[in-house]
């Protein structure tokens, strides 16, 4: 499994209301500036399923990013699979000055574990950002 982590100067309810809601999601779910989310939707519930689209801004690509949750505790923990059978654990560890997220999930065999980690980091980084900023 690939980890990655960020602390957050935030309220655990105001990260998981940020993190979970579609309207929310659709603003920091990019990896990379010539990229966005333009629709999202979450049904956070065990069993429940998810789908981001993930498009470049430049519109010549696209795809949705989606999964089933598997367990979910609230203000704790999200545990879902990825269309492709990937597994994704995370944390969300309540802090005196915040909350640390920790993110852990499965590698794909396509790209490198580096450029996953880069990758997933930067959608951690930008989620921080827009939280610290509201």
């Amino acid at each position: 499994m690939i980890t990655v982590k960020c602390k957050i100067d935030a309220s655990i309810d105001e990260v998981w209301k940020l993190w979970t809601t579609p309207e929310h999601i659709t603003k920091w779910n990019y990896a990379s500036d010539d990229w966005h989310t333009p629709y999202a939707e979450n049904d956070l519930r065990t069993g429940g399923k998810f789908k981001s689209t993930m498009a470049s801004k430049d519109g010549t690509m696209s795809f949705d990013f989606e999964g089933e949750y598997t367990k979910m505790e609230n203000h704790s923990l999200i545990e879902y699979k990825m269309a492709d059978g990937r597994k994704v654990d995370i944390y969300f560890v309540s802090l005196e000055d915040g909350v640390e997220i920790i993110e852990s999930f499965d590698p794909e065999n396509i790209n490198s574990e580096e450029m996953q980690r880069e990758g997933w980091q930067t959608i951690l980084d930008n989620f921080k950002k827009y939280a610290e900023c509201l």
